[in-house]
């Protein structure tokens, strides 16, 4: 993956480690970075460019790639982390939210900018996932889920867009 004059979309990139993403990319010369975000006033690093983009919505999905056709890496970075065990009052409910933003919300975004890759040249998916995927614990254990399920979902990403050269990853933090 060729980082200097690639144009990246990073979902999530208004803290934290997208936002870290986002440093590093503009200072590995990266023409442009898609700073995406639900609240895109809350983008405030030089050289970004705010994008709305809730991953949870497809509406917001279909207006990213309308405005970030030029993209050549996507950063799968959104998600949530909420506390809770699956004996938990809430456990259905947390397990639907965390699977709607850290499952669903990837497949959306990657699905809406597979075209999108394969007209720029191939291009590459980074998908944000966790060492949560192998190993969990009460406190996060609808988040280990999620991250667990994201990482097969790479795995089929990484099969299903190998043919028109998309380098598929999963980085476990």
């Amino acid at each position: 993956m060729k980082i200097a004059d690639a144009t990246v979309l990073i979902t999530g990139a208004n803290r934290g480690i997208g936002l870290a993403f986002a440093k590093a990319f503009l200072a590995r010369g990266a023409r442009r970075v898609y700073a995406g975000t639900r609240d895109p006033s809350r983008i405030d690093l030089a050289g970004a460019t705010p994008l709305k983009l809730d991953v949870t919505s497809a509406t917001d999905v279909e207006a990213a790639v309308a405005r970030a056709g030029d993209a050549t890496i996507v950063v799968n970075n959104a998600g949530i982390a909420a506390f809770g065990s699956f004996l938990a009052d809430d456990a259905e409910q947390s397990l639907r939210r965390h699977l709607e933003t850290n499952l669903l919300g990837v497949l959306r975004v990657s699905r809406a900018f597979a075209p999108v890759l394969a007209r720029n040249g191939g291009g590459a998916l980074l998908n944000v996932a966790s060492i949560a995927s192998w190993i969990t614990n009460p406190l996060l254990a609808n988040y280990a889920v999620s991250k667990a399920a994201l990482w097969s979902l790479s795995n089929g990403l990484r099969n299903d867009l190998r043919a028109q050269g998309t380098q598929v990853t999963t980085l476990h933090i």
